[in-house]
């Protein structure tokens, strides 16, 4: 996130147990009045989410975005695929890395910036479980040895 003035509005913490997030880039997000009111609601889910460049343009596909509630006839497929708005330049650099180190693209955090919707999508690897069995042992010690101390301390 750029914006340190920025609101979270939806966070895919998923992501970062399932997979190893290299690099992260921001992209501004095409939506529908009815979607950006139910964002603001907190009605939005990334967990099987992934971006995909199609002929030179970003899509969000699974992002799940509930139909806002005082909504009518404008309100859409939640499961619509979504256009993420970049640079060119920046698509053809993320495009080369997906394809040559076999990484993807995953919205990480959906957040407004000035009353704009932005996407946070990471260049990710996928983690095997092994990576995560031991990412989790790794946040237990740190957690025990927080608790020592702060035991000590006492």
């Amino acid at each position: 996130m750029k914006n340190d003035g920025a609101r979270v509005l939806v966070d895919n913490r998923k992501a970062r147990h399932d997979y190893e997030i290299v690099e992260t880039a921001e992209a501004g997000l095409v939506l529908t009045g009815t979607e950006i009111k139910s964002l603001r609601g907190g009605q939005g889910n990334l967990r099987d989410s992934f971006a995909r460049i199609e002929e030179g343009e970003v899509w969000i596909h699974n992002m799940h975005i509930s139909p806002y509630a005082q909504g009518n006839r404008e309100n859409v497929d939640p499961l619509r695929p979504r256009k993420a708005l970049m640079h060119r330049e920046e698509i053809r650099r993320l495009v080369g890395k997906t394809r040559e180190k076999g990484l993807t693209l995953i919205p990480t955090k959906i957040y407004l910036v000035n009353g704009r919707a932005k996407v946070e999508l990471g260049l990710a690897r996928g983690k095997r479980q092994y990576d995560k069995r031991e990412a989790i042992a790794e946040r237990e010690t740190a957690r025990e040895r927080e608790r020592a101390l702060k035991r000590d301390h006492e």
